[in-house]
């Protein structure tokens, strides 16, 4: 496999091994070599097998895996589901077992449906119960304060039952989009509450402490709220709960009430999901399907898969316990848009579900097939005999494959892992095989990789670059067109045939979008990431249709972006019903207003004045003491960089995070907190700024917008932009993820 300038990119920035000084002591070639070494655990020819696998850029596992085996940490799982009880006991002990998951770079998922609702009466203090929100709010402000594996904030899906007495509010959670940043939010359907909405009946909130009901609430009101705050920003999503478990291998250990932080991966309390990926792009031969290596792939993947937990190091006894038990593994795929290029087949198509649902139904046979084997060989997973797996597998509908031998097999021998398929998040991964993410479309065909001095550089899908080549009509001039929206619909200059193929996300109907997750979620498992795109003009009525369909055709659960809907969206396409403007900063106005803070460092007393104009926060002055020369310099020089992002409309959060954390060699204790260098200073100074605005005690952070379009950026349709790189991001699989240099929100 030769890697992209971007697959490098994203290597030496996350995967590739530094020293103490954070210099790169690795290649592509000694990672996959140290990765197949850690999992082959001395066995010669696995270690071979497993190293032409990984070079061959056919399968990848999870990125905790090929950043930690072999290293230190040796934590190999993406995500995991704790279990919340119903007493601050339990509370407390999950938010700490938490923050120890993030440290090791995981992500975490909860139910808060077993906590009693707010005001109910707590007789061990005699006092009342805060309810699940505010415990939220804690888990989300502990996530801030614990970096991901040392480098980013952790995620978190929390899951919250229809039926429980709070869930208006937890519906409405996130209507403030600065609220409960480090969560997903997802709301447990069942179906007794479908079938309410469909008769537009009433149905019970039931306290999860005493059982009892507490009122009853108007199904269909209660769904259209949910639509309603899907339209407006996305979130909550929904979990079908039932439909979850009715596929629950384990029953007898407990019923599943929660998911990984990007919905695919429903677990049990203290589970652990350990997932890879094949490359679909990569088994497309003289225009078709190459079955043949693809099962061979498949068959190996699992072997990988498998050994992985072996050799896992996980952050808590009981995880570990738990996984070893169930041996669950999640084998999903990417590239499937890229396939579908490549054999001249359109996404939004009968063909294009018909090649999912027989490619599922492949990797799924294959892969129980295989885990059959190794059950033979090693064992199955200690609860066979009273999983569901004992009668056989009954939820597989026969297309190409014999499911009914395959079932007896099973029955009579055993299988491995407890689940197999899971079609996860591919972001990264997907970026080093230089192959389109998960089942998902295109985003875009051409993305804006930076600009420099007026320069623009590209990242042109390569599949559409060759068509534009052979049809002969490549040229910079229309890569400049397809930039401006990523897609080639409205482009007469292109031929129809190719406008026809190369569809992209918010070219297809949410319609084949849902039918697409649905064929790819009949052979799997566990659930299917997937992010459903909306035009910003989608009525609410769109969102509820598209709810009713995903529920109609069997998916496990949905997550909706409406293009533009979240407030803070920062706009970086330049197609738009307002005038093009570049990114400038308004004009600083003659008077302005503000605060001054002194905050203690380990250079001395330091001084941060913040000042605001009628649109919010717009300057940032600092002092410090007697410091001068190259300290003053640099001070100075994070002031006025700040101002220019201020004026320049940039979300006083985005500077917070980049100044919060970090750290020189003399860190200061100021008022209970290490203040760890001037930078964190000035952080926690606009981190202040901004609570006081929060609490009342300032009113002008709130941008003002006048009667004038022209005047004030507003959010419309567009894409948002990196933290991190300043690229265009993409709502896809679940999260919000940059196809640039690889940073994800989860």
């Amino acid at each position: 496999m030769i890697l992209s300038e971007n697959a490098l990119l994203v290597l030496e920035k996350r995967y590739f091994k530094k020293d103490e000084a954070g210099n790169i002591i690795e290649d592509w070639d000694t990672l996959i070599t140290r990765v197949a070494n850690n999992i082959a655990q001395g066995d010669q020819s696995k270690q071979d097998e497993y190293r032409e696998l990984l070079a061959s850029g056919k399968f990848l596992p999870n990125s905790p895996t090929l950043m930690n085996a072999g290293n230190d940490l040796q934590q190999l799982s993406a995500c995991f589901v704790l279990p919340i009880d119903d007493s601050m006991e339990s509370i407390f002990e999950t938010l700490k077992n938490a923050a120890l998951i993030h440290k090791s770079g995981g992500g975490t998922g909860f139910s808060f449906s077993r906590l009693r609702e707010a005001n109910s009466r707590v007789r061990s203090t005699n006092g009342v119960s805060s309810g699940p929100l505010s415990f939220l709010r804690v888990f989300n402000a502990a996530t801030d304060a614990v970096k991901q594996g040392g480098t980013r904030r952790g995620a978190n899906m929390a899951i919250l039952d229809v039926s429980h007495p709070q869930i208006l509010e937890f519906i409405t959670a996130k209507a403030d989009t600065r609220e409960l940043t480090n969560f997903n939010l997802s709301v447990g359907i069942t179906e007794d509450f479908m079938q309410a909405v469909k008769e537009d009946e009433d149905y019970e909130l039931v306290s999860p402490h005493t059982k009892e009901v507490v009122e009853t609430q108007n199904a269909r009101e209660v769904f259209n709220l949910i639509v309603e705050m899907a339209h407006k920003n996305g979130e909550p999503g929904i979990v079908f709960l039932d439909r979850i478990n009715r596929d629950n291998p384990t029953p007898a250990l407990g019923d599943i009430e929660s998911t990984n932080p990007c919905g695919e991966q429903p677990l049990l309390p203290n589970e652990a999901c350990n997932l890879g990926s094949v490359n679909l792009a990569s088994f497309v031969k003289d225009n078709a399907v190459d079955w043949d290596d693809l099962k061979r792939v498949i068959r190996l993947s699992i072997d990988f898969l498998d050994d992985v937990i072996d050799v896992s190091s996980f952050p808590l006894p009981q995880i570990d316990e738990m996984v070893k038990a169930n041996r669950k593994i999640g084998l999903g795929l990417m590239g499937f848009s890229d396939m579908l290029y490549q054999l001249g087949i359109p996404y939004a198509s009968e063909d294009g579900i018909q090649l999912a649902s027989r490619l599922m139904e492949f990797i799924d046979y294959y892969a129980k097939e295989r885990s059959m084997e190794l059950a033979i060989q090693k064992g199955p997973f200690p609860g066979f005999a009273h999983s569901t797996y004992a009668s056989g597998i009954s939820n597989r509908q026969q297309i190409d494959l014999d499911w009914n031998t395959l079932s007896e097999k099973i029955k009579e021998n055993g299988i491995r892992n407890a689940t197999i398929s899971t079609i996860a998040p591919t972001g990264t991964i997907s970026m080093i095989v230089d192959t389109s993410s998960g089942i998902e479309p295109q985003f875009s065909l051409v993305y804006t990789k930076n600009v420099m001095d007026g320069e623009k550089l590209y990242y042109i899908n390569k599949y559409f670059e060759q068509a534009l080549l052979d049809a002969g009509i490549f040229s910079p001039e229309l890569l400049e067109q397809v930039a401006q929206t990523g897609s080639i619909a409205h482009l007469e200059e292109i031929p129809q045939s190719i406008r026809d193929l190369f569809q992209t996300a918010h070219d297809i109907s949410p319609e084949w979008h849902i039918r697409m997750q649905a064929a790819f979620q009949a052979y799997t498992d566990n659930a299917v990431s997937k992010t459903i795109n909306f035009p910003n003009t989608a009525t609410k009525e769109d969102i509820q249709s598209a709810y009713e369909l995903a529920y109609q055709l069997g998916c496990k659960g949905v997550t909706v972006y409406r293009d533009g809907s979240r407030e803070n969206q920062v706009l970086s396409t330049q197609a738009s019903t307002q005038p093009k403007r570049k990114l400038a900063p308004r004009t600083r106005p003659e008077v302005t207003r503000g605060i001054t803070q002194r905050l203690e460092t380990g250079c001395g007393h330091m001084y941060v004045t913040i000042n605001t104009d009628d649109q919010g926060a717009c300057e940032v002055f600092v002092q410090m003491g007697k410091v001068g020369g190259c300290a003053s310099a640099q001070l100075e020089a994070i002031a006025r960089l700040s101002s220019l992002a201020l004026r320049s409309s940039i979300q006083l959060e985005a500077l917070i995070r980049q100044l919060r954390g970090i750290r020189c060699q003399s860190p200061m204790w100021h008022k209970g907190q290490m203040i760890t260098s001037c930078g964190d200073a000035v952080g926690r100074a606009l981190e202040s700024f901004l609570t006081l605005h929060k609490n009342g005690e300032i009113n002008t952070v709130n941008f003002k917008v006048d009667s004038n379009p022209a005047s004030n950026p507003k959010p419309t349709t567009g894409h948002a932009l990196c933290p991190d790189c300043g690229s265009t991001v993409e709502h896809s699989e679940g999260c919000l993820k940059c196809p640039a240099c690889g940073w994800s929100k989860c």
